[in-house]
């Protein structure tokens, strides 16, 4: 692969998908993008992007386009029922890291990256679903859709999620596995709350019992999503979690179970729910792999179909962010360098920020535990919290470095 592709195939339009496909554009590299469902995705709920996206967002020149779409904030606290400060967890800083975290709704980030492609002539074909790799050879590769069509392209990018299809090219035997839990949340006026006076969300309520969350979110932070988790003893397919999703009433319980055990304000929250604006996500993860690519070089997986990453950190999207502009930044420089070791630095550099990721969520998983279960952890378990190397890479630096390396 000496020279960049003359067109890149992107299976799934969701986030990674579309901001690869930007990110793809803007070095100048063509490609098309292939989603299963008729339409653009309508998945419920919002995301938190931290520094180290909001830099990729920037770069793509998406994060003035949404910046105002969203909740601005800086710190989540960790508070225990009577309201004593128990730790500040930074999710950014505009001081510090250079930007203020952003909740935004799923569906606006969604909309406004579909709209930057349309500017830019990037084609996104709905209802196609991806069944499998015919052939793949030095040149390109051939696949298959479930309406019988064929197509090629100079390279296959899996985008498309924990289950994906295209991973099962390079893994036929793989599953994600069940970590053991799920998050209910849903989503409230915030004015329902009925907060104390200069009560800071988002907060994390801390108790013997578990914990529970709160966080603002639309522009003006008029609405909060409030939620907890649910251990779980085993794993569900496809139809048993959403038989789960569709018992709202079960899930209202289950939210409103132990409030008694919270501030005031947490029973006001669950008082009424509305049952359009609750979501259930059932924690997998995937294990470690070898590889991120085939062997040919010409089909890559990427974002949660590699590392799927519970939530406890809020990394999951901003972490795929990462992988794809680091892969569009060194596909960029295919003329320039070896695409063998290119990929191998870049599935070795994100792996070691994954590893790093996984650590925290444990760190934060451990606050949110119940007494009893932390009294089972090791006494060494809380280690202090440092983010700096989360939210102040300088990935296009570490690339050029790379790169440099390799050319002089």
């Amino acid at each position: 692969m000496a020279s960049p592709p003359l067109n890149v195939a992107i299976i799934g339009a969701g986030l990674s998908g579309l901001s690869l496909a930007l990110a793809l554009h803007q070095q100048g590299i063509s490609c098309v993008l292939y989603e299963r469902n008729s339409a653009p995705l309508n998945i419920g709920g919002a995301v938190m992007l931290s520094p180290n996206a909001l830099k990729i967002l920037e770069a793509l020149l998406v994060y003035s386009r949404i910046k105002t779409k969203g909740y601005n904030f800086e710190t989540l606290e960790y508070r225990d029922v009577d309201g004593k400060l128990l730790e500040v967890y930074e999710f950014g800083g505009e001081e510090k890291y250079g930007y203020k975290a952003l909740r935004i709704y799923r569906t606006a980030l969604i909309e406004e990256l579909m709209v930057m492609l349309r500017e830019k002539g990037v084609n996104i074909v709905f209802g196609k679903k991806f069944v499998k790799v015919l052939e793949e050879t030095d040149e390109g590769v051939s696949w298959e859709f479930a309406d019988g069509t064929r197509e090629t392209a100079g390279l296959l990018v899996g985008a498309d999620g924990i289950h994906s299809t295209v991973r099962k090219y390079l893994y036929p035997d793989l599953k994600p596995t069940f970590a053991g839990g799920m998050g209910v949340t849903a989503a409230v006026p915030t004015e329902q709350l009925k907060l104390p006076l200069g009560y800071h969300i988002p907060v994390t309520i801390s108790t013997p019992h578990g914990s529970f969350v709160i966080a603002p979110q639309e522009v003006n932070g008029s609405e909060v999503l409030i939620g907890k988790q649910k251990r779980v003893a085993k794993g569900h397919d496809r139809a048993g979690w959403d038989a789960i999703s569709a018992d709202k009433e079960a899930l209202v319980k289950f939210l409103q179970q132990g409030t008694e055990n919270f501030p005031e304000f947490v029973q006001n929250a669950v008082s009424s729910i509305p049952h359009g604006k609750i979501n259930v996500w059932p924690f997998y993860i995937v294990p470690k792999l070898e590889r991120w690519t085939s062997e040919k070089l010409r089909v890559i997986i990427l974002g949660d179909g590699v590392h799927a990453i519970p939530p406890s950190a809020g990394q999951g999207i901003n972490q795929a962010f990462e992988d794809i502009y680091i892969f569009a930044l060194l596909l960029g420089q295919a003329g320039r360098v070896d695409m063998q070791d290119a990929l191998k630095f870049w599935q070795e550099y994100r792996q070691q920020r994954i590893e790093k990721v996984m650590e925290l969520n444990a760190q934060i998983e451990f606050r949110r535990m119940m007494e009893e279960e932390k009294a089972k952890m090791p006494v060494d378990s809380m280690k202090e919290i440092e983010l700096s190397w989360l939210y102040k890479p300088n990935f296009k630096a570490d690339v050029d470095s790379w790169v440099a390396a390799r050319t002089n």
